[in-house]
């Protein structure tokens, strides 16, 4: 068979073009890269829109009325995604995570998770299905997500002052009701819970203490984010970084911590528990202590770009793929081809990243990392 290249139907954003190997070799439930990471986990984003505007993801005046978001055409379906998933399974993914954007915003979402909560790992196991949202309107959706088939939740919450929080989500949106999403979601069996707290030194860092404070004693474990760039739209900076070392001293000076180990190889979260029994919390140093070397998981954006980095600034595009006609065995042997020459490029990329002069995000996939 000849290798095939599959042009570009999309110029807008920096995209590789995915090549058919000449050999089509078959997953074999553990595609590895040159480094031997396996691929894992996968996140997908099943919308670019969101109905937060926070400061430090989609800020108003860059995310204003007039922008232009994908037109419906350009989403990946539900059938597309869920045969990617079968594909990304073959290779070993055991975790997917849907992210946005808000994907609660996604219409008939639930139908999208009654169609991945059907699949099976490659053991015959159920996939570990979850999802992030920011909480909105978790209180309104948790049953239905339960009863498609969702196992749990991540919520993201920057901060437990609602002037603080209603600031940073810049819509005025009441911390209460994120909140009563998170504890609804905890009723009807969304869990373990995990919320996540991005930490912007100077703007949200005095709510680090409270916000372990107020879910210490409980079954959420809440990890804390380190500021970082999600592309050029946030003026991101590096002294409004504050370093997950500096966010356990603050915690363990009123509520001391034990250091735990990883739950899995490659787990992007250092985690602790509180040495009186009252929980768990984690930390993600993705600034000041990136996971690259142990790094399993990749992403799926809205419009269906394979990314294999968080910092990544193009990606592979599997939509052409999909809507070319090419099989099943092509197209998992693409995304073979893909993952096992996994550059670690990415790792000298991202330490030179200094900010406002960082190389273009893709617009749909501005949600903050989570396990």
């Amino acid at each position: 068979m000849t290798e095939k290249t599959i042009l570009l139907t999309d110029l807008r954003y920096p995209t590789h073009v995915p090549v058919i190997p000449k050999q089509l070799l078959p997953a074999n439930g553990r595609l590895v890269d040159t480094l031997a990471r396996p691929l894992h986990d996968l996140r997908i984003s099943v919308t670019d829109r969101c109905n937060f505007r926070c400061v430090y993801c989609m800020p108003k005046d860059v995310f204003g009325k007039d922008y232009p978001f994908l037109p419906h055409s350009s989403l990946l379906s539900f059938e597309e995604i869920e045969r990617l998933a079968r594909l990304f399974i073959a290779h070993g993914v055991e975790k997917i995570r849907l992210t946005g954007g808000e994907p609660l915003l996604r219409k008939n979402v639930e139908k999208l998770i009654e169609m991945l909560a059907g699949l099976r790992t490659r053991t015959g196991q159920p996939l570990d299905l979850t999802l992030t949202t920011n909480g909105a309107l978790l209180a309104r959706k948790a049953q239905s997500l339960k009863d498609a088939g969702l196992r749990r939740v991540t919520v993201s919450l920057d901060g437990m002052d609602d002037a603080i929080f209603r600031r940073m989500n810049d819509v005025d949106f009441p911390v209460a009701d994120v909140l009563d999403g998170i504890e609804i979601a905890r009723q009807v069996g969304l869990g373990p819970i995990k919320v996540n707290m991005v930490v912007k030194r100077g703007t949200n860092d005095r709510e680090i203490v409270p916000m372990a404070r107020h879910f210490h004693g409980s079954d959420i474990i809440v990890r804390f984010i380190e500021f970082m760039d999600v592309g050029t739209s946030n003026g991101w900076r590096m002294d409004e970084v504050l370093p997950s070392s500096e966010v356990i001293e603050r915690i363990h000076a009123e509520l001391p911590l034990v250091a735990l180990e990883p739950n899995y190889p490659g787990e992007t979260a250092q985690r602790w528990r509180y040495a009186d029994g009252g929980g768990e919390i984690g930390v993600i140093s993705s600034v000041t202590r990136a996971f690259c070397s142990t790094c399993t998981r990749a992403r799926l954006s809205t419009e269906g770009k394979l990314y294999l980095c968080l910092f990544a600034d193009s990606g592979f595009d599997l939509r052409t793929l999909l809507r070319s006609g090419h099989s099943d065995e092509e197209i998992a042997a693409a995304i073979g081809h893909i993952w096992h020459g996994r550059a670690d490029r990415y790792s000298a990329q991202r330490a030179s990243r200094t900010g406002p002069t960082s190389p273009p995000r893709d617009k749909v996939e501005m949600s903050y990392i989570g396990g």
